[in-house]
This record gives C-alpha cells, sequence and structure tokens, in this order.
C-alpha cells in the first residue's frame, strides 16, 4: 500500500513540473501594458519584467517632474500585471500539490 502512496505521489510530482514548464514558457511569451495618466504615459514589459517598449505622449513632456513619476506609475502598474498573472498561472501549475504557506514559485 505504501509503494502505492509513493509512485502516485511521483506521477503528481512529474504532472506538477510538466504543468510549471508550461506555465513557465506562457510567462516568458506574455506582454502586459502598464499605463498612467489615462494612457499619456504607458510601458510595455515582458512576463520576465523586461521593459522592451515606452510611449509617452507629447501632452505628458511638458513637465519633467511629472513625467518622472507617470514612468514610475507605469512601470509598477506593469509590474503589478505580471505578477497577478504569474502567480495564477503558477497556482494553477501547482493544483492538487499542498505548498507551504508562503513558498513562492517559481524559485
Amino acid at each position: 500500500m505504501m509503494k502505492g502512496n509513493i509512485a502516485g505521489l511521483m506521477k503528481q510530482a512529474q504532472q506538477m513540473q510538466e504543468n510549471m514548464k508550461r506555465a513557465q514558457a506562457e510567462l516568458e511569451a506574455l506582454e502586459v501594458v502598464g499605463q498612467a495618466a489615462g494612457g499619456s504615459v504607458k510601458v510595455t514589459m515582458t512576463g520576465k519584467h523586461a521593459l522592451k517598449r515606452v510611449e509617452i505622449a507629447d501632452t505628458a513632456m511638458d513637465d519633467k517632474e511629472m513625467l518622472e513619476d507617470l514612468l514610475v506609475t507605469a512601470y509598477a502598474d506593469a509590474y503589478r500585471q505580471i505578477e497577478q498573472v504569474s502567480s495564477q498561472k503558477m497556482s494553477g501549475a501547482t493544483a492538487g500539490m499542498p505548498m507551504p504557506p508562503g513558498f513562492k514559485l517559481p524559485f
């Protein structure tokens, strides 16, 4: 009976590993757009948190300090979106496997 439990656990762990690989590949392909000031400043970021593009409307360039704040806000918006999607994908990949509190994937 113990042997069957271990085999079942190993099979479940292998399935979780495959799900994790799939989720990580999806995150690598992901792109999100963070925005500030109604879209006058936009940043495009990959699922790996790499900044790909910055778009700034002409009207946002009038005030340097405000533009700096808007860039930070747009970046934070994109980062938050990625973290949210990442959390959802990883929790789906580990469904059925109990994880300790505070355990964050991928490592």
